[in-house]
């Protein structure tokens, strides 16, 4: 039986983290984009992720469309194992920011329908992980302008059967309730969870995070 891992994403306050560590998370991600309300600045995700030093946790530091200064400033304050980009990067430009900064790369991507899914083929072996988002749409059913961590959801079941050379993520409305369904359907090896564990917008609730982690362990 394949043991499916998670990851805990936008975390912002020390009990949040505490809550992830305790759980059995193995990553725990921090968002660099400001109009997330889940933004924090790499000195304070540094302060956040001392205790993850001590653990087996790979730390994530989230963006869209990094620019070198970022990536430079991450490295040098968060020093993240891995940087995931959720805009319009190019597999050439995945590579770059993996040579820049000796982290791995996570590429993630906006779904609703199979031809997203298929856009993963040009990233599969360039970044280290792949993910899977819902594209997000607003209340006037237009695109979000956030590119994850909205709650939005797709069919699961686009995944079923894909294989790629690294294990790849599900992401965008689970919850403690349906992570459970999601594994199923998709047979993802790995899943991520942000507003699916929250209170309020970017307000996690560490009751939640530690019941979608053993929802994942039941799965």
């Amino acid at each position: 039986m394949t043991t499916t891992l998670a990851k805990i994403c936008g975390l912002s306050t020390p009990e949040s983290v505490t809550a992830a560590v305790a759980g059995g998370a193995a990553y725990v991600g921090f968002v660099f984009f400001a109009r997330s309300p889940r933004n924090l600045d790499p000195e304070a995700a540094a302060r956040l992720a001392a205790p993850l030093r001590q653990t087996p946790i790979r730390t994530v530091a989230v963006t869209v469309d990094p620019d070198d200064a970022l990536v430079d400033r991450l490295m040098a304050t968060l020093r993240p194992d891995l940087i995931q980009v959720h805009g319009k990067e190019t597999p050439s430009r995945v590579r770059e920011i993996a040579a820049r900064s000796g982290a791995g790369v996570i590429k993630a991507f906006s779904v609703s329908s199979a031809a997203d899914v298929d856009q993963a083929n040009a990233f599969d072996g360039v970044a280290e992980h792949l993910m899977f988002d819902a594209r997000p749409i607003d209340v006037n059913g237009e695109g979000s302008a956030l590119p994850g961590g909205t709650g939005a959801r797709f069919d699961w079941s686009l995944l079923e059967g894909r294989r790629f050379s690294r294990p790849h993520f599900l992401a965008g409305g689970l919850d403690p309730w349906n992570v459970a369904d999601a594994i199923r359907m998709s047979g993802a090896p790995l899943v991520d969870v942000s507003s699916g564990v929250e209170r309020g917008p970017g307000l996690k609730d560490p009751a939640l995070i530690t019941a979608f982690l053993d929802a994942v362990k039941r799965a």
